[in-house]
């Protein structure tokens, strides 16, 4: 497993922990800076609050609906929420990978909050 694995994957599941140890799984865009792998979510999303809890992530290559193909790349890492200016940041990271699904959802969305972004970058290091 490389960095790059997960960075040439359109959708990774990154799977993250409840604090009973439960590991809950969501396929996620991601894409890679250096030697940090980088997704965006919603601020309010349950990813968000179980990071606050225990950072421990586990990430696997997957398809649009999450699901995993045998064999296929996988890490355990720590996951690090990002402040205002490290989520700017990831949405440049990710749009440059994205392109167009990245505007046609991010700006569209962004018109109907009346500018507000409410989403959290999270900083993924193996």
């Amino acid at each position: 497993m490389t960095l790059q694995d997960f960075a040439r994957s359109e959708y990774v599941s990154l799977t993250t922990y409840r604090k009973d140890g439960t590991p809950v799984a969501t396929p996620v865009w991601a894409a890679a800076d250096g030697d940090v792998l980088y997704v965006w979510t919603r601020s309010d999303s349950w990813k968000v609050k179980r990071l606050r809890n225990d950072s421990r992530v586990t990430v696997t290559v997957c398809d649009l609906r999450g699901r995993i193909a045998e064999g296929a790349p996988t890490a355990e890492g720590t996951g690090r929420l990002l402040d205002e200016a490290g989520t700017r940041g990831v949405r440049k990271v990710i749009g440059r990978k994205y392109t167009w699904k990245y505007w046609l959802l991010d700006w569209p969305a962004t018109v109907a909050r009346l500018g507000k972004r409410p989403h959290t970058g999270i900083a993924i290091t193996f």
